[in-house]
């Protein structure tokens, strides 16, 4: 005999999906606006979440503004600091539960991101119809991004070109704090050939002004592995940013091998696109991969 909650469970899942996205470190859910805006257009159910502390709830210290005070900028305390990886999967969870009422769910996580989607994955597992990784962390073997930073694939990043802009000592303030609107022409250009690639020096600009100062200094180091039997059970995506130069192409085959070793009767759907590590994320290419995973 068929429950009301089993039928309601069928005709849910005999919906379209709502794909759900979640941002990289120091962002917000402006960067997939130009995404979920074409994909909406297109007749898809989408939503980009602003994580807890971002977005409408960012920090920005009163030391940013300008003229700076880069000595304050150094110290001024940040409410992000108290929060923590476990703040993110809750957040998400609840966001993906409101959306499974809807029907399926598809989870996207950019960048560092994909912490928070491979602890949602191993989490709710029954809930998400699929993960996808764009050029984003996903940690198998290694226990937390911190642990990758450090391997032979990640030798060539140009991270450090970023972590220039930091401002203050993680281990005291508690977030990594990064000054975006530093005048040092050489953080301009490390943002631009680290995360930009071919983009306009206008259109670096205009991401330094979305980039956000503070970021939760922990969530590199948190747990952040898959799980074979919660995470490894759900259709995976990994879309390959090819001209990443913060995550490399080696580091991101590093995840997908990783990853289907762990499950090899689950195997990743691998994708790549001609692209820097931030896109834009509604350039044709990408926009197209998504509209396909909706509408399977």
């Amino acid at each position: 005999m068929t429950t009301n909650h089993e039928a309601e469970a069928r005709q849910a899942h005999r919906r379209p999906p709502t794909l759900v996205f979640i941002h990289g470190t120091n962002s917000s859910s402006a960067w997939a606006s130009g995404l979920t805006s074409e994909l909406t257009l297109r007749g898809h159910r989408c939503v980009a979440v602003d994580l807890p502390g971002h977005g409408r709830e960012a920090f920005y210290p009163r030391s940013y503004q300008a003229p700076q005070d880069l000595q304050a900028l150094a110290t001024e305390p940040s409410p992000l600091a108290k929060i923590t990886i476990d703040d993110y999967v809750e957040h998400v969870v609840e966001v993906v539960r409101r959306a499974r009422r809807h029907g399926p769910v598809i989870l996207v996580g950019m960048s560092q991101g994909g912490v928070t989607v491979s602890r949602v994955g191993n989490a709710i597992p029954e809930l998400l119809d699929r993960v996808v990784y764009v050029a984003a962390y996903c940690c198998v073997d290694l226990p937390n991004v911190a642990a990758y930073l450090e391997t032979p694939e990640n030798s060539d990043s140009l991270l450090p070109k970023v972590t220039a802009a930091m401002v203050a000592d993680p281990a005291v303030l508690g977030v990594n704090r990064l000054n975006w609107r530093s005048a040092d022409p050489a953080v301009f250009q490390g943002v631009k050939e680290a995360l930009a690639g071919d983009f306009t020096d206008e259109g670096v600009s205009r991401l330094l002004n979305m980039l956000e100062p503070d970021e939760t200094a922990g969530i590199p180091l948190a747990e952040a592995r898959g799980e074979a039997h919660t995470w490894g059970r759900i259709p995976r995506t990994y879309v390959r940013l090819t001209l990443d130069r913060l995550i490399p192409p080696a580091l991101q085959d590093r995840f997908i091998a990783e990853a289907d070793r762990l499950t090899p009767g689950n195997p990743t759907d691998v994708r790549s696109v001609a692209a820097p590590h931030v896109g834009p994320f509604d350039r044709p290419e990408l926009v197209e991969i998504f509209a396909e995973l909706a509408s399977r």
